[in-house]
């Protein structure tokens, strides 16, 4: 579903601009009305300070309204330039109706001329600021996104390359998919794609469960369009993006965003987790969590590797492959809890799990070591995971993170988890740490990528102490 909660960051960047609104109408004053009282010219006795505050919450309200919050959905500051442009001339029709309807006469023209200018452009050079961040890390390699796009035509062989010469969207095209009846490349012209041919749209599913997939792009022949919905449907239940090029005079997705990218009308469909801007702000805050516990840990960590490599030798870390942000493997660490050869006996103890579903949990596994049930009643198993918040992989909050065997066991809703960064603590662990139902945990894990907020992640993160603390660990 459609992301449409406020999130935290949302309210820091309108708080930004707020401010910025604020101070650029108190220069402005100052400017226009350096040799008199900037106060005279408002004769129903609203002062500068009164005014330039109904002024920031007007400009926010109207930057809001336009979509200027979400800033994964633009990818070009020619885009986020024209919606600045058309929220100012909201903002200047509203601002002279109220001037209207108040009688101000007499308000300096020439104030006004400079206020609609210097905003605008200050709110702009804001924009390009973040975007020269966002691009330079895209340019090194990181925060990369993989598009898979249907289609097999002329029209998906440019929006493929047109996508790849601008590094700086951090976007690499996967490969294509045909729609049925031109597998042979009768229909829509496979033969005319110079990358990887993966299948038709009917095993897309397949292909998001195989493949790292973070956005798609439909570029699908007229003829073809019956398979738009299904893919949007399918892309809304994992959480990924859907763009959607389309030549200008075609009305598709009126509900979607859309901009101009390389001479293409593009129209996009944002789900769930791509939120830019909100996410750096939590990977800051994973980074500096994780920086900070390792540190303040280091003696626990120390005293607790040290224990385990006297009572049960080596190795004294767990390393397992688990899947992250849509699909990508990684490698977890935790301290170790079972015997070496636990992963050769995972084919015994499978069929006795205590957990419903996909997920494998095993109150007695007889697997585990004694020094490993103490060290997973009381969690500190987990926290070698520090270190995979600062590699990238996990986050400190989010769903947890699961092998390939229990993902290649989800139901089509239970994927949706893989659409936000796994974390060492979530919401289940709060709120249902000992619920045997993985159908129960996926809802709350649902529940927290719906209404995520970094607000909700240091609730999270307080509650996870007591919630150790009073109940034992499995």
């Amino acid at each position: 579903m459609t992301k449409r909660h406020l999130m935290t960051l949302r309210l820091i960047l309108m708080l930004a601009d707020g401010v910025v609104a604020f101070t650029v109408f108190m220069v402005v004053s100052l400017i226009r009305f350096q040799e008199g009282d900037p106060t005279a010219v408002w004769s129903v006795g609203i002062d500068i300070p009164i005014a330039g505050t109904i002024f920031a919450f007007i400009w926010v309200g109207v930057l809001w309204a336009v979509g200027l919050y979400r800033l994964r959905v633009r990818w070009s500051l020619l885009t986020e330039a024209r919606d600045i442009a058309r929220a100012t001339v909201v903002v200047v029709a509203v601002t002279l109706s109220m001037l209207f309807l108040l009688h101000q006469d007499n308000v300096s023209r020439l104030f006004l001329g400079l206020l609609f200018v210097a905003q605008p452009a200050v709110t702009l050079a804001g924009r390009a600021v973040l975007r020269y961040w966002f691009d330079s890390l895209r340019r090194q390699g990181r925060n990369t996104n993989y598009m898979l796009i249907a289609g097999t035509g002329k029209l998906a062989q440019s929006f493929a390359d047109s996508v790849e010469r601008h590094p700086a969207l951090g976007m690499r095209v996967i490969g294509h998919l045909t729609v049925p009846e031109s597998a042979s490349g009768a229909v829509d012209g496979s033969s005319q794609v110079s990358r990887p041919v993966l299948g038709t749209i009917e095993q897309i599913g397949e292909i998001f469960r195989s493949r790292v997939v973070d956005e798609v792009a439909v570029c699908l022949p007229p003829a073809s369009a019956q398979y738009l919905e299904p893919i949007i449907a399918l892309a809304a239940d994992e959480g990924k993006t859907v763009r959607v090029p389309r030549d200008p005079t075609e009305e598709v997705l009126s509900f979607a965003v859309q901009e101009e990218f390389e001479g293409f009308i593009v129209r996009s469909v944002v789900h769930d987790s791509q939120r830019d801007a909100e996410l750096v702000v939590k990977r800051l805050v994973d980074i500096f969590g994780a920086a900070v516990g390792l540190l303040v840990l280091s003696p626990l960590l120390f005293i607790t590797a040290l224990v385990i490599s006297v009572r049960d030798g080596g190795p004294i870390l767990f390393r397992q492959t688990r899947i992250g942000r849509h699909g990508r493997p990684f490698t977890i660490y935790k301290f170790r809890t079972m015997v070496r050869d636990a992963e050769e006996r995972y084919a015994e103890v499978a069929p006795r799990s205590d957990t419903r579903g996909p997920a494998f949990k095993m109150v007695d596994d007889p697997r585990v070591t004694p020094l490993g049930r103490f060290l997973r009643r009381s969690s500190l198993d987990e926290l070698p995971q520090l270190m995979n918040v600062l590699a990238g992989d996990m986050s400190l909050v989010g769903p947890r993170p699961a092998p390939p065997r229990e993902v290649q066991g989800y139901d089509l809703w239970h994927r949706r988890r893989l659409s936000m960064r796994p974390g060492i603590t979530g919401l289940w662990q709060v709120e249902a740490r000992m619920d045997d139902h993985f159908d129960e945990r996926a809802e709350l894990d649902l529940r927290y990528i719906d209404h995520w907020s970094l607000w909700m992640d240091l609730r999270i993160l307080a509650r996870t102490v007591p919630a150790v603390l009073n109940h034992q660990g499995r």
